[in-house]
């Protein structure tokens, strides 16, 4: 993770300088937004990053010396189907009428997408990791 930190750290300092040549010569304020936005984020994934590789080491793939069979085993559980994303998917689009038609219709999809949010969240929070 440690290449993946510098890299995104690349970018950040690079959107960092961007965005401050962009705010001395346009002071156009949406650019200046976006360009500072993808800097934060940027800058996030990259701390994302260290801290991983600080936490967890090394990974085989970060080591010249890596076999291929060092990562063999179970990768991760995979849930099974679920419905809470077209739940989630209905609630958006509601929301998005609504902002057409009117509080009252962006109000119950702000209700649906809460409902597949917080489904999502939660459906396997007692799983036993294993």
């Amino acid at each position: 993770m440690k290449s993946e930190a510098l890299l995104f750290a690349g970018v950040a300092v690079f959107f960092l300088l961007t965005d401050t040549a962009y705010i001395w010569f346009a002071r156009e304020p949406a650019g200046i937004a976006a360009l500072t936005v993808s800097c934060l984020m940027s800058g996030v994934i990259a701390f994302f990053c260290l801290v991983n590789h600080r936490r967890k080491g090394q990974r085989p793939e970060d080591r010249p010396t890596g076999e291929i069979r060092e990562r063999a085993g179970r990768v991760d559980f995979f849930p099974p189907h679920s419905g809470h994303p077209v739940v989630t998917a209905a609630g958006v689009t509601l929301c998005a009428i609504g902002v057409v038609y009117g509080l009252w219709l962006f109000l119950i999809g702000f209700g649906v997408l809460a409902a597949g949010v917080i489904g999502m969240t939660l459906a396997y929070v007692g799983r036993q990791g294993g």
